[in-house]
């Protein structure tokens, strides 16, 4: 059975291969544009950077050099149930210098369309076992972010040799260039 996280909560992840799907619904807009929000992952080492520019995993770059993190593909409307994007994790293949994987949101071209997570909802972000689809932890997002355009949906990271899950729910008015100014 699922364990459903709330801000803050951290949980172990006992499993070497999963699946991170994130999701949400956009409001109708009132700008017109329709909504399309890109999940990103930063591969971050002690120092909580950034191991090297092919560590950071987007619509762009879709594998990291060591394989053990590939997103699956950009979704550009959200449209439907279930995941809109999703990350595949092997952490049997990961870079040893490998200590957190970050996971973002962003509303691409957010100032162009004057969208923000306020125009968001049912966000969320879910591990699961891909052999049997079994989910293992989930957290939605409630926050109010009205202004919003970027989010921290939660992070994976290393403690004496174990890989837990902490549910972050954190949002910066800007866009994926304030994470990369922030992680690299």
């Amino acid at each position: 059975m699922a364990i459903n996280l709330e801000k803050g909560q951290r949980v172990n992840v006992n499993l070497p291969k999963f699946v991170v799907g994130l999701g949400w619904d956009a409001n109708a807009s009132s700008s017109g544009s329709e909504f399309d929000l890109d999940a990103s992952v930063f591969i971050l080492g002690e120092n909580k950077k950034i191991l090297s520019d092919s560590y950071f995993i987007f619509y762009n770059n879709l594998v990291s050099p060591d394989k053990a993190v590939e997103h699956t593909g950009d979704n550009l409307t959200g449209a439907g149930d279930g995941d809109d994007e999703s990350i595949k994790i092997d952490l049997s293949k990961i870079d040893p210098k490998t200590t957190e994987l970050c996971f973002v949101v962003t509303i691409n071209d957010a100032e162009t369309r004057k969208q923000n997570f306020g125009q968001v909802r049912n966000s969320f972000v879910r591990i699961y076992n891909p052999d049997n689809n079994e989910e293992i932890l989930k957290y939605e997002l409630e926050e109010d972010f009205s202004v919003e355009t970027a989010v921290e949906f939660g992070r994976l990271y290393k403690r004496n040799s174990e890989w837990k899950f902490e549910a972050v729910g954190v949002g910066l008015k800007g866009g994926l260039q304030d994470f990369l100014n922030k992680y690299n």
